[in-house]
């Protein structure tokens, strides 16, 4: 699937605005990740790329560069994992996203408001021999629907 410019700057500055972009150092590579609450995108590209809005729904998106070759885009990987709260849990379907040079990663999930959500994934860059896992924990309130 392929997202549009404009999709992709929305995304990224959502996420600026939403939780803050995260990263986190495996080797010579490093893992960007952030959480988009969906009632951040318009109806219409929600519509056109097939994501539900919603004010219990949110977006993981990941990418990994390689540092030590100078990347600013990320690369392909091999990519599972998991999200769950106190109630309810399982796995992440991702969806991979090339624009350009870069590729990104999307899954969509539900949380439960003001709940702990826990994610946990495997990863392995391409060109890499190595996999990486990573787990990390953001705290979720439902947002009105804009």
């Amino acid at each position: 699937m392929r997202l549009s410019v404009p999709l992709l700057i929305l995304l990224l500055l959502a996420s600026t605005q939403a939780l803050g972009q995260q990263s986190e150092r495996f080797d010579q590579y490093e893992l960007h990740r952030s959480v988009v609450y969906t009632t951040f995108l318009s109806p219409e590209i929600a519509s056109e790329y097939g994501i539900a809005r919603g004010d219990f729904k949110a977006i993981l998106t990941l990418s990994v560069r390689d540092v030590s070759a100078g990347e600013t885009a990320g690369r392909p990987m091999v990519l599972s994992g998991r999200t769950w709260d106190l109630i309810q849990g399982g796995g992440l379907d991702f969806m991979e996203i090339r624009e350009g040079a870069a590729t990104y990663y999307i899954a969509e999930f539900e949380f439960i408001d003001r709940e702990w959500r826990f994610f946990e994934f495997d990863f392995q860059p391409e060109g890499s021999e190595k996999s990486f896992r990573y787990k990390f924990k953001t705290q979720l309130w439902k947002q009105a629907d804009r």
